[in-house]
């Protein structure tokens, strides 16, 4: 179930995309949640951003599982015991697809459980699968994760291994980190693993190419957001008079994304019945990406009520994936 709605302007506003846009542009600084690029149009785009060359996880990632696929299977085996490969945010599956024909080659006894909160991309996926993959079982669960996993939490048996790849976790700042990977324990069994994938810190001029590419993807994806906002709750915006930009500070690893407005202009939301003001150069901020080192990773973990496990690198040490499992510690 969404938020309950409430009524602003005179208006029900009953959606949670209606309401975090309300609350987002009306607060100081204005922002919009990174979770609302991933329509229709925002999953086309985020996959052609996943295919440049300048936005390196996809391929540090792919690496990773490349090389590391058998010693993670052995991980995930347990003894040979089914296991539930649960992955949160699952998207097209590119990645996963590694593990996937591995796993099903090597006869491993396990479902797939893909988690999206785009209902589009879990459709185009599972069919996907159901042509490469012949008798894989696949159930798919589309909305919040949280949500999702307390459903399949109730409907499956079994032992998860959890799948969080491609930096997603960079995209909460830490405090939210936190209470997100408490949040997760909390619905993880004793023997439950997680494989979680942070992007880490390195020259700067890399990070930046990374969201700021030349073929103007990730602009396009930024701007998407507005284009959203028109389609679903009859915004007003004129694109055209934003522009995309990215910053990255090394020294705390915070990669941030705004969309700035190029001059004074008033854009009405005709379904909030509210008109939003924006100075020239007032920014919006969309999203962040935080890059990590290994220490910061250690006490992620251990601030959430998890150990490390293991720690897999690609070959350049930009990006690892990173093998947890519940803490016999309090969480802290």
């Amino acid at each position: 179930m969404g938020q309950q709605p409430f009524v602003k302007n005179n208006i029900e506003i009953a959606s949670d995309f209606a309401r975090d846009t309300f609350q987002g542009l009306s607060a100081v600084p204005k922002y919009l949640k990174s979770k609302y690029f991933y329509d229709s149009e925002g999953d086309k785009l985020f996959q052609k951003i996943m295919a440049l060359n300048e936005y390196y996880l996809t391929d540090c990632e792919s690496e990773i599982l490349n090389h590391q696929k058998d010693e993670l299977m052995n991980f995930f085996r347990d003894s040979n015991t089914p296991f539930l490969l649960t992955e949160l945010g699952a998207g097209d599956g590119q990645k996963t697809e590694i593990l996937l024909h591995h796993f099903f080659n090597e006869s491993v006894h396990f479902q797939y459980l893909p988690i999206d909160i785009s209902s589009n991309v879990l459709n185009l996926l599972e069919s996907k699968l159901s042509a490469d993959f012949p008798g894989l079982k696949v159930k798919t669960y589309a909305g919040d994760y949280f949500q999702a996993l307390d459903r399949l939490n109730k409907e499956e048996n079994g032992r998860k291994v959890l799948l969080f790849l491609g930096s997603t976790i960079g995209n909460f700042e830490h405090r939210e980190a936190v209470k997100f990977l408490q949040s997760l324990n909390k619905r993880m069994d004793d023997h439950d693993q997680l494989i979680i994938g942070f992007d880490l810190k390195k020259d700067p001029n890399v990070i930046l190419r990374a969201y700021n590419d030349p073929s103007g993807f990730t602009a396009k994806f930024n701007l998407n957001l507005l284009h959203r906002i028109n389609r679903e709750l009859e915004g007003e915006f004129v694109t055209d008079n934003f522009y995309h930009q990215p910053t990255y500070d090394p020294s705390t690893g915070e990669a941030k994304s705004f969309l700035v407005s190029k001059i004074d202009q008033n854009v009405h939301i005709g379904k909030l019945n509210t008109t939003f003001g924006f100075k020239r150069g007032e920014s919006i901020f969309t999203e962040i990406s935080q890059k990590y080192d290994e220490v910061m990773i250690h006490n992620l973990a251990e601030k959430s009520g998890f150990q490390v496990k293991q720690i897999f690198y690609d070959s350049k040490k930009y990006f690892v994936d990173s093998l947890w499992q519940k803490s016999k510690k309090s969480i802290v």
